[in-house]
């Protein structure tokens, strides 16, 4: 059961309602934005380039249709169909629908080169790609619109993704990345089998999946099951490989398959343990000649890179993983990304976005043509879906913050959701129910796991077994008028890293010798949901070693302001040999414009507490 209407408030609401008065309503508009021309008949035919850029028209036709979904913006509305309508009046009968000359397209095999380090094994072409965009963004139309013509052009490019792989065509020769680029056509597979309930694409998605199995190189379900860490499968790019996984993730939901899942579940819990940043975003590129690659688990630096684009792919995984299994972690990463690398990205213009973003580094907003501005356009407009949902006998708040949500149940009828709060900035959350009568039902809400001490009240009575990380799970007879409260602490919390430069080697005998040859040691703060940071260290250093205080934390990190108002606390570390350093929340550390600096982790002197 999904909400028929979501609201977000606060600063998730602000970047919603931002992204449709920038982005959405203004990068395409009609077959004329430069975007859309791409896929002119005149363009098309002369077009060898072997480019991305195409995928800019599934992207907007995805985030676009989200977003008239909640708002049903007359523009909005207006735009999406004439764009739609121009795309299906340009497909060619065969069901091609890129921005390829016939003799690039992916029907067709290209002369062999030699493997560069981006796994790209042919011409490089990024066509299927472009076209998996286009599917999943053709069906979210059809979704939000409800006209049957946009479901049929996405059918007739499956029908044809479906004829070229039977005839012999290798998927992994279609993309780069070790094939990694062309083969999320297993997304786009499975969401037209969930859309049009045809059998034969998912027997495409089958076909795919045996094909990434027959590579070497990739082994997608091969690897995970075994245990291999994601910076080893493939070539490791995070935004591709985790777009992968929303696919096999989508494949279980279609098969039950188990083996699907566990692999899925196992690089989830790999790339959280190993491959985020402290505000949740997958990172990589430390000494790599990628900078949107996974680094091996060890290696740490707080001037990796966060790519926008990951950052959609880890929040649809999450997504599915949520749908699947229901577990909590799930829907606490959502929030963790989304309230700091994910908001971190975005500028309040709702139109300029980060393409890279560093926990220690510059804010630069990247150019128009970039992929990471439609990727962020497209992961704000994931959250109102997942903000809350639907149970079996009751329903759930995924997501905290103010807002509200209207949800049809077959006992209770339409019930109405409302937090009012001042979260991710203050704990203190207070839930209105309004079901349309009284009825017996649970109500689910996720207690983060950084809330230790979490109570929990309902007019008034307390609720005993608050436990962090779970859900609180409350069933009564809920009347009109019925509140909860909760009261979630927070306080900042300190973390540690280390960066262990070991090498490796082997002695006469045989035997394993480890020596560690250089090690930093890194801290960093957070506050309830929220990573911190600071700016230019005195105005004028991107970098500062420093000693901490033989006390206990909170007689150092002095919390300034009321969470309860405005955007909540600054934290003051008093250090005893200079003057104050002063955090504030990551996503607007230093200022929401283009080269103000972050810095979320300081380096320790020697000696040091890390772990």
């Amino acid at each position: 059961m999904n909400p028929d209407r979501t609201e977000l408030g606060g600063v998730l609401g602000e970047a919603l309602a931002a992204n449709l008065r920038g982005r959405l309503l203004h990068f395409i508009v009609d077959e004329h934005s430069p975007a859309i021309a791409l896929f002119s008949p005149e363009h098309r035919a002369a077009n060898l380039e072997g480019d991305w850029y195409g995928e800019h028209a599934g992207k907007w036709l995805y985030a676009a249709a989200k977003a008239v979904m909640r708002s049903d913006d007359a523009a909005l509305v207006a735009h999406l169909r004439r764009v739609a309508d121009y795309l299906v009046a340009v497909q060619e009968p065969d069901g091609y629908l890129g921005t390829y000359a016939p003799s690039r397209r992916f029907m067709v095999p290209q002369p062999p080169k030699p493997v560069s380090w981006d796994g790209a094994p042919a011409l490089r072409t990024w066509d299927m790609w472009t076209h998996s965009y286009l599917v999943v963004g053709l069906v979210e139309t059809w979704r939000a619109l409800g006209e049957a013509r946009h479901l049929e052009a996405a059918v007739r490019i499956g029908d044809l993704c479906l004829r070229t792989l039977r005839a012999g065509i290798d998927i992994n020769s279609l993309g780069n990345h070790h094939g990694m680029s062309a083969t999320v056509l297993l997304d786009a597979a499975v969401e037209l089998h969930f859309a049009s309930g045809e059998q034969r694409f998912l027997e495409l998605a089958l076909l795919v999946l045996e094909q990434i199995e027959a590579n070497p190189a990739l082994r997608l379900l091969g690897r995970a099951l075994e245990g291999a860490d994601a910076s080893e499968i493939a070539t490791g790019k995070a935004y591709q490989l985790l777009w992968n996984l929303v696919g096999l993730a989508k494949l279980h939901r279609a098969t039950g398959n188990p083996e699907y899942l566990t692999a899925v579940e196992k690089l989830w819990h790999n790339i959280r343990n190993h491959h985020l940043t402290l505000g949740g975003g997958p990172w990589g590129g430390v000494a790599h000649r990628s900078r949107e690659v996974f680094n091996p688990a060890n290696v740490f630096s707080p001037q990796g890179y966060v790519e926008t684009c990951s950052i959609l792919a880890w929040l649809q995984l999450n997504r599915e993983l949520l749908r699947i299994t229901g577990a909590a972690r799930y829907a606490e990463e959502i929030e963790r990304t989304a309230y700091n690398d994910l908001l971190g990205a975005a500028a309040p213009d709702g139109e300029d976005w980060c393409y890279y973003s560093f926990p220690n580094g510059k804010r630069v907003h990247t150019t128009y043509w970039r992929c990471c501005k439609s990727s962020g356009a497209m992961a704000l407009e994931e959250l109102p879906d997942l903000a809350y949902s639907g149970t079996t006998g009751g329903l759930r708040i995924n997501l905290l913050g103010p807002g509200s949500a209207k949800l049809l149940m077959p006992v209770a009828g339409e019930v109405v959701l409302t937090q009012a709060t001042n979260y991710p900035f203050d704990g203190a959350v207070d839930i209105r129910v309004e079901p349309e009568r009284a009825t017996r039902f649970a109500i689910e809400i996720r207690i983060p796991s950084w809330a230790r001490d979490a109570s929990a009240e309902v007019d008034g009575q307390p609720v005993g077994a608050v436990v962090a990380g779970e859900w609180l799970r409350i069933v009564r007879v809920w009347r009109p008028g019925d509140r909860i409260r909760l009261r979630l602490p927070m306080a900042p919390t300190l973390h540690f890293r280390s960066n262990r430069n070991v090498q490796e080697s082997r002695a006469p005998d045989g035997s394993e010798v480890k020596q560690q040859v250089l090690r930093f040691d890194y801290v960093a703060l957070s506050r309830g949901p929220l990573a911190y940071a600071t700016g230019l260290i005195d105005g004028f250093k991107f970098e500062e070693t420093i000693r901490l205080p033989e006390l206990p934390p909170p007689q150092w990190l002095r919390e300034e302001g009321d969470p309860a108002t405005g955007e909540g606390v600054r934290i003051e570390m008093a250090l005893d040999y200079r003057a104050p350093l002063a955090f504030v929340p990551y996503y607007r550390a230093g200022g929401r414009e283009d080269g103000a600096w972050r810095l979320t982790w300081l380096s320790l002197a020697p000696g040091e507490r890390a772990c």
